[in-house]
């Protein structure tokens, strides 16, 4: 009885020294990052809160899957194949509505000197956001910016979704829907 309970003991020695050799005695081998953004992240962040912050809340590092889901009635193979697609993609930046924070644009930095794994356009990235009526807003990093030139950058992306909806004409009497004879020129006799 004794043999038996050396045994287990000598068991369960060999058996935590094996597991302090295998992970360097360190359950969770982690620590702190110095920093969150890149020099070139964190600088365009700053540009971005300068330009929209008032308008939009903006998200950085957003995973794809998180701002797009998949149409109902879809099959359950293609749900299957296109999330694992979608799965590791991320946009740096998204911005959303300040109301409810659905997704308005996003945003991704061109690295144009093969810094980094955005160089090439990411034609899954643009199709699924294109899908899902999320535009794709590509900027290439380079120095020199103004928030002037990222806002005016933004709007132009916003433009074609913005005037889908009509609007209310900028000379009053135009386009009265009200009127019962539609403005024609006269007909020469």
């Amino acid at each position: 009885m004794e043999l038996v309970i050396v045994l287990i003991i000598l068991l369960i020695a060999v058996t935590i020294f094996a597991i302090k050799l295998n992970d360097g005695g360190l359950a969770f081998p982690f620590r702190k990052r110095t920093t969150l953004f890149t020099p070139v992240e964190r600088q365009f962040l700053e540009l971005l809160e300068t330009a929209v912050g008032h308008q939009y809340r903006i998200i950085c590092r957003v995973k794809l899957t998180d701002i797009i889901d998949v149409r109902k009635n879809t099959a359950k193979r293609t749900i299957r194949t296109a999330m694992q697609r979608a799965s590791g993609r991320n946009l740096d930046f998204v911005l959303c509505s300040k109301s409810d924070m659905t997704p308005i644009v996003g945003i991704d930095l061109v690295h144009n000197r093969g810094e980094g794994y955005k160089t090439q356009r990411d034609w899954f990235v643009a199709g699924a956001l294109d899908a899902a009526r999320i535009p794709h807003l590509r900027i290439k990093v380079k120095g020199g910016y103004k928030p002037q030139d990222i806002r005016n950058c933004i709007d132009a992306k916003l433009a074609p979704v913005r005037f889908k909806e009509p609007q209310k004409p900028i000379v009053a009497g135009t386009n009265n829907p009200d009127r019962k004879a539609p403005l024609t020129r006269p007909i020469a006799a």
